[in-house]
C-alpha cells in the first residue's frame, strides 16, 4: 500500500506513529509538522528503536503538508508546539490544506475533541462523509473492555463492546450485544456492575494519549489493509450530525455504519444524543 501520513508530531501524533511502526504492518509513515526538526527528530527516535522492537517500517519526518500527497490514509493528531489537538478554526484551516493536497485518502481524526471538525469538514469543505472518521470512540471502547475484564477477573482482550452516541455525557453502550469469548457479557457481569460501568463513562473521557494513539493506529490499519472487525468511530450521520457508531472500514473509509443492538430505552437515548448534543 501507499504510506500513512500523520499530521502533527505532538504527543498524540508520536503515539500513533510509534504504535503503527511497532506493529510493522505499514511500509512507511510520514510524520508531518510545521516544526520540521521536531518531526524529524521524533521519526529518528522511533526508527532507532526498530532493532529492539524488531520492525522494518520506515518513519520519516517532514515540515510540508504537501508530503501527505499520495497517502493511503491521513491522520490528524496534534502539533509539536503543544497547542493541543487540531480543532476549531486552526483545525479547519489545516483540514482544508490537507484536502487540497490529497483528495482521495480517508482522514482519521485521532483526538477526542475533533467531532466538530468532522462535521465542518463535510459541511463547509464538502469532503465526502465516508472519508472523515474519528477514532476516539474506539479508545473509549477499549477502556470499557478493560474495566469489564477487571470486573470478572479477566483480561479485556476477549471482551467485545460497541459504543454509540456522543461521549462523554451522551454515550450509549450496546450491552445487549456485548460478549465475552463469543458468549453474552451480561451472563458474566451482573446488572449492578454494568450500571457502575455506565456511571464511569464520563470519567473515561477523553481517553489518554496512548489509548487514543493505539485506537487510531488500529483504525488506520483497518482502512489500509482491510479488516472484518467493527470499530466504534465518530462518523457523519447526515444533516450536520456527528456521533459514534460501530462501522466497517475499508480503503475508501467508512464502508458501512452498523446499527447496534439496543434496548428501547437505549435507542431513545441514542437518537436524542445524536440530534441534540452540542459541539
Amino acid at each position: 500500500m501507499s504510506f500513512v501520513a500523520i499530521i502533527g508530531s505532538g504527543a498524540l501524533g508520536g503515539a500513533v506513529a510509534h504504535t503503527l511502526a511497532v506493529r510493522d504492518r505499514i511500509g512507511e509513515i510520514r510524520l508531518i509538522d510545521a516544526e520540521e526538526r521536531i518531526a524529524q527528530g521524533k521519526a529518528l527516535d522511533i526508527r532507532q528503536s526498530s532493532p529492539i522492537d524488531r520492525f522494518a517500517t520506515a518513519v520519516v519526518g517532514s515540515g510540508a503538508i504537501a508530503a501527505a500527497a499520495g497517502a493511503g490514509v491521513i491522520v490528524l493528531a496534534d502539533p509539536a508546539s503543544g497547542a493541543g489537538e487540531f480543532a476549531g478554526e486552526a483545525g479547519l484551516t489545516l483540514l482544508r490544506q490537507v484536502a487540497a493536497v490529497e483528495s482521495k485518502a480517508p482522514i482519521v481524526c485521532a483526538g477526542g475533541s475533533q467531532r466538530e471538525l468532522i462535521a465542518r469538514g463535510v459541511r463547509e469543505l464538502h469532503i465526502a462523509e465516508a472519508r472523515l472518521i474519528g477514532s476516539a470512540p474506539a479508545a473509549l471502547e477499549s477502556a470499557l473492555r478493560a474495566l469489564a475484564g477487571l470486573a470478572i477477573d479477566s483480561s479485556g482482550v476477549p471482551v467485545a463492546i460497541s459504543v454509540a452516541g456522543v461521549p462523554p455525557d451522551h454515550a450509549v453502550v450496546a450491552w445487549e450485544e456485548a460478549s465475552l469469548d463469543g458468549q453474552p457479557l451480561t451472563s458474566h457481569v451482573p446488572p449492578h456492575v454494568i450500571a457502575g460501568l455506565n456511571a464511569r463513562l464520563r470519567g473515561l473521557w477523553p481517553p489518554g494519549t496512548h489509548t487514543l494513539g493505539a485506537a487510531a493506529a488500529r483504525v488506520v490499519e483497518a482502512i489500509a489493509l482491510g479488516s472484518r472487525r467493527r470499530f466504534s468511530c465518530f462518523v457523519h450521520l447526515g444533516n450536520g450530525r456527528v456521533g459514534a457508531m460501530p462501522v466497517e472500514l475499508g480503503e475508501d473509509g467508512v464502508r458501512r455504519v452498523i446499527e447496534p443492538v439496543l434496548t428501547r430505552q437505549e435507542r431513545t437515548r441514542l437518537e436524542n444524543a445524536v440530534e441534540n448534543a452540542d459541539f
